[in-house]
Parts: structure tokens; C-alpha cells; sequence
């Protein structure tokens, strides 16, 4: 793969892996904000738990997403994140509030997207490699 990229492809998956790792670390501590703020009042009425343990399973759940993007489920985790943004953009313009941070996670939905699609190149560039075809290296999950 074009070192220019590889580059692109790393940058995208450490910051996309380590933002919901951490934002997803945050939800059992509240540092970064008052993660309940964002929490849409028409699905706390219909979420059957108290709105600190339904913040503590988004939380398992974004880490969970992190850890995929950052191991050798760059892909998969990538599109669940792209999914996962979309989501909580839709959550937040059905509020009416947070429009700012709707776009943004709109913009970094997009760019999930972009990180699984660079990763299929990717691994289309190992397996059609001729080290690859001589079984001298393995294609990477990655």
C-alpha cells in the first residue's frame, strides 16, 4: 500500500479506536461531561434501566467498538462505529439540542467509513501480494 495511505490508515484507526475507548471509559466516570445530558427523554421512557446503567452498557459497548478498531477487527469495528455515530446524531437531532455535535459525529461517522473501506484495500493489497501468494507472509486481519 502507498506509504501516503498507510499514514491515513493508521491516523484514522488510533484516533478512531482511542476516541470511543475513551469516551466509552468516561461513561463510568463523567470527567469529560455529564454523559446523561445527551440521553433523549422518549428513550429513557422506554430504556427499562436507570439512566446511569444504560450509560455504563453504551459505555461497555463504545470501548468494546475501540478495542475492535484498534486489534485485527479494524473493519468490523469501524462500521459498527460509522453505524454507532450515525445513531447517536439521530438521537440528538430528534432532541432538538446538540446540533453542533450531531454534525460532528456525522463528519466522524464518515470518516469510520473511510477507515474500513482504506482497511479492505488494505487487505486486498496483502492477499494479491506475490509474498502472500508464495505463502512467505499471511494476510492480516487488519
Amino acid at each position: 500500500m502507498d506509504q501516503r495511505l498507510n499514514s491515513s490508515w493508521w491516523a484514522l484507526r488510533i484516533g478512531l479506536g482511542v476516541a470511543p475507548f475513551l469516551a466509552g471509559l468516561d461513561k463510568f466516570f463523567n470527567l469529560l461531561t455529564n454523559w446523561k445530558l445527551y440521553l433523549n427523554p422518549l428513550a429513557l421512557r422506554l430504556i427499562p434501566v436507570d439512566p446511569g446503567t444504560f450509560l455504563h452498557a453504551i459505555g461497555v459497548v463504545e470501548m468494546i467498538v475501540g478495542l475492535a478498531i484498534l486489534t485485527r477487527w479494524t473493519r468490523l469495528g469501524a462500521y459498527v462505529a460509522a453505524m454507532w455515530l450515525v445513531g447517536i446524531a439521530l438521537n440528538l437531532v430528534t432532541m432538538g439540542a446538540f446540533f453542533d455535535v450531531a454534525v460532528r459525529d456525522i463528519l466522524l461517522a464518515l470518516a469510520a467509513f473511510t477507515l474500513a473501506r482504506l482497511t479492505e484495500v488494505r487487505q486486498a493489497t496483502t492477499a494479491n501480494s506475490p509474498a502472500y501468494k508464495q505463502g512467505l507472509v499471511r494476510a492480516s486481519a487488519t
